[in-house]
């Protein structure tokens, strides 16, 4: 009986070790799935809005739309002509959204060849890797000064490097900015002393990329447009005509909604396959 309560006591420690360790193994998930974002938040923090939420978002569709509506049914008196004006309102707050993260990742993309070229200045000067960083607040390009005031911030404030460039990677949500900052989390930790050339051969490659995507997207700059054009003429053209009363007639009827249902779903296509042609690939994020 003596002997019984050891290994009572043992049989009860196993058995709670092993139940945190399946508490655990649950818990992880949950936290991978907590760090998941959808497309439009994923689409925000590309944009550099931050302080922007994806509800607020969905709203300013859903006025955008609903005005417009309202809009054209009080001049065409076209139920079908207010649908489809409400559906291409309500896009605009997104086009407006990949318009400035597309801008965005353009700016970072010319400026990360600077910075990168300024942090090797400032490691062969002798100065530490976190202080050049914090040093791109004053000495770096100004499109990434306040991600790099953010940084020096997180720095100062926690003494951990490694949860600072987290916060660098988070704020810029650029793939650009990952292997950056993958390149120098893995210099640092495999060995200080070839972060210089690191960088200058990582500095090269980005400069070398972003010349030749500036020269393509210029040479194509007309044909996007032109694009858009194409697409937008005829709908110019049929809220125009809708303005007349005969032709809001014509389009009120069953046959008339039935040719503007169809035509937008041309008009739709076409322009993503446009678009789809002329499109770059764009990088992956190293960090999800």
């Amino acid at each position: 009986m003596t002997g019984a309560v050891p290994l009572g006591a043992l049989l009860g420690v196993g058995a709670a070790c092993g139940l945190l360790l399946m508490l655990a193994a649950f818990r992880q998930p949950v936290s991978v799935r907590r760090r998941r974002e959808s497309g439009l938040a994923r689409l925000i923090r590309a944009a550099g809005l931050p302080l922007t939420s994806a509800s607020a978002v969905v709203a300013a569709c859903a006025l955008a739309g609903v005005g417009a509506a309202a809009l054209v049914l009080a001049i065409t008196t076209v139920p079908i002509a207010a649908l489809l004006a409400a559906v291409a309102a309500g896009s605009v707050p997104i086009a407006l959204l990949r318009r400035k993260a597309s801008a965005r990742r353009k700016a970072l993309r010319a400026a990360w060849p600077d910075a990168v070229d300024t942090l090797v200045s400032a490691a062969r000067a002798g100065m530490s890797l976190p202080d050049a960083l914090a040093d791109l607040e004053r000495s770096g390009p100004p499109a990434l000064a306040g991600d790099f005031r953010a940084f020096g911030a997180e720095y100062r404030a926690t003494g951990s490097l490694a949860r600072a460039l987290t916060l660098l990677e988070d704020r810029l949500a650029d793939p650009v900015a990952d292997r950056v900052i993958a390149a120098i989390r893995m210099t640092r930790e495999f060995g200080g002393s070839d972060l210089g050339s690191v960088l200058r051969t990582l500095g090269a490659m980005l400069r070398e990329e972003s010349r030749t995507r500036g020269e393509i997207e210029a040479r194509q700059s007309w044909t996007v447009s032109a694009a858009r054009m194409a697409v937008a003429a005829p709908w110019l053209t049929l809220a125009l005509l809708c303005t007349r009363p005969e032709a809001a007639r014509a389009y009120a009827s069953t046959t008339g909604a039935a040719v503007l249902l169809v035509a937008a779903a041309m008009s739709a296509v076409a322009y993503a396959v446009m678009m789809r042609i002329g499109r770059l690939p764009t990088d992956e994020r190293v960090v999800a």
